[in-house]
């Protein structure tokens, strides 16, 4: 059975080591063959590697590519380096996810490596996240690779040479190579070929796709909004990757406001806020994730507001994502959510049964994964319908467990698998619609009188009923639910919500009066199906 991870891979390959005991460079740049990080909970998940023992032996092995010791480094001595980074590198594929990999991991380039130590660079500012909050993994996956218990250090880029040049001896001193690493590559999996299109995504895909073709001309900004998981992000590297592609060399970087903001609060803390700014303004196409991140950040927003106005200006082509419309990004000043709306807007919704089918095929496909009963698709297909990630996460799952206990994958196997994944049946979200309805039935209200701005005590508390019950069983958001209740604020949602919690808590008639109404809802929908 194909596929990345599926099927873990042995190898009794062990280091060669030289006459005195101590392994050569070649052996250790070898390493033990990784094996595929496979369980019942999928591929991507921080592997459990043995620790191997430390070595008492601490000769280097292989000398710093910047060591002033060296005259020059050797093809060969790179060429072992790189091949032992590549292993280390496909293992971090295989234990974080796709998008945790492009942003974080893929920029790293080896620079040093010995018995004791490897020494990775990264870009500056993603030195000190990538150190603390992925050295652990880095660490524990070269110890695996390379079976020595070697220290993972994580240092500026400045510590990459150039190659054609010899490094410094004791006598001559070289110059710092302050270059900056390059962008980490789009991911070439997310292109528009991969993205399978259905009633759910086919406008933020069809936009998407004419603004790769004529970036600045068709649609600008492009603002993409949905809940996570839904192929905002694929989007974004698929506008990337055709404008890398066919751009004729536009210039086009990929960005998430985390980044964006870790960067700014870098330069302003080391004075390089004009090369921060050049780094994201002199761009033809810029690709923005997560803009509903620029929240509460009033030093970050303003700068993005600059960066917005002159690339727009420019005619740079802006792309943006985030999981609500601009409208609903209460927190942001309205001059940045008007720019937001200024292009158009599209939306992305959880897909339909026939795209999520549709998604689980290409993607065996793509892994050499056949199950022997076609049904089996169609149990995940039925039973997950959150997010295309959620959807993928379960037919690793299944394929997992599948290859774990030697079993084929079979429609029984799937819901097998599902059930102990979630035994308690999917309860299907409902509408503020039927919310609504359900309770000025229950109360004896018209819902006129519910979304009133009456404050009558019979009409209080329903009121706040429904709120509650609206966030607790619709996929809608806090300022959403508030239009709908007659154009309220989101922070009066909040306060009903907070209100009705706390008058359950404290009155068993309120607490069996929400129990019922939610239960008449889940029946009301369920004779529906029925």
């Amino acid at each position: 059975m194909g596929g990345r991870g599926y099927r873990a891979r042995s190898s009794t390959h062990r280091p060669q080591r030289s006459p005195d005991g101590r392994r050569t460079f070649s052996a250790l740049c070898a390493g033990r063959a990784p094996d595929a990080a496979t369980s019942a909970e999928g591929p991507r998940y921080a592997p459990r590697f043995p620790e191997p023992a430390a070595r008492a032996d601490g000769a280097r092995l292989v000398r710093s590519w910047t060591s002033p010791r060296e005259e020059s480094t050797t093809p060969a001595v790179m060429q072992e380096l790189d091949h032992a980074w590549q292993r280390i590198a496909a293992e971090m594929r295989r234990a974080v996810t796709d998008s945790t990999y492009a942003i974080w991991l893929e920029p790293l380039r080896p620079v040093d490596l010995d018995p004791r130590r490897l020494v990775v660079a990264a870009p500056d500012e993603l030195r000190t996240w990538v150190a603390d909050r992925y050295g652990p993994l880095l660490e524990r996956v070269a110890r695996h690779v390379l079976d020595a218990a070697v220290r993972v250090e994580v240092v500026a880029p400045d510590a990459i040479p150039d190659p054609a040049r010899p490094a410094a001896t004791p006598d001559v001193a070289a110059a710092p190579d302050t270059r900056e690493l390059p962008d980490p590559p789009f991911n070439p999996k997310l292109t528009f070929d991969q993205f399978v299109i259905g009633d759910s995504n086919r406008f933020a895909h069809a936009a998407a796709l004419a603004v790769a073709e004529m970036p600045g001309q068709a649609y600008n900004p492009l603002y993409i909004c949905g809940p996570p998981g839904l192929g905002k992000t694929h989007l974004l590297h698929a506008v990337g990757n055709y404008v890398g592609s066919f751009g004729g060399g536009l210039t086009v970087r990929y960005t998430t406001v985390e980044s964006f903001t870790s960067e700014f609060v870098a330069a302003l803390h080391g004075g390089s806020i004009d090369a921060f700014k050049a780094r994201f303004r002199h761009n033809d196409v810029l690709l923005i994730d997560d803009v509903q991140f620029l929240a509460a950040k009033a030093r970050t927003e303003e700068e993005f507001f600059h960066t917005f106005n002159a690339l727009y200006d420019s005619g740079s082509q802006l792309v943006l994502t985030s999981d609500r419309p601009p409208r609903d990004l209460l927190a942001l000043e309205d001059r940045l959510r008007e720019r937001f709306s200024s292009g158009l807007v599209c939306e992305v919704r959880p897909p339909d049964a026939t795209t999520r089918l549709t998604i689980l095929r290409k993607r065996a496909a793509h892994d050499g994964i056949a199950p022997e009963d076609a049904g089996a698709l169609d149990v995940i297909a039925e039973r997950i319908t959150d997010n295309v990630r959620a959807l993928e996460g379960a037919l690793i799952r299944v394929v997992a467990f599948a290859s774990l206990t030697s079993r084929p994958v079979t429609a029984a196997l799937a819901a097998e698998v599902l059930d102990a994944l979630d035994p308690r049946p999917r309860q299907v979200r409902r509408s503020i619609d039927e919310v609504m309805a359900a309770t000025c039935e229950a109360f004896g209200v018209t819902r006129d009188e519910l979304v009133s701005s009456s404050r009558a005590q019979r009409l209080t508390w329903p009121r706040q009923v429904a709120m509650y019950l609206a966030r607790e069983l619709t996929d809608q958001t806090l300022p959403a639910i508030g239009r709908a209740f007659g154009n309220r604020d989101h922070t009066t949602v909040m306060h009903a919500c907070r209100r009705t919690a706390q008058r359950m808590a404290d009155d068993a008639g309120a607490y069996e009066t929400v129990r019922a109404l939610t239960e008449r809802l889940h029946a009301r929908r369920d004779d529906r199906r029925a």
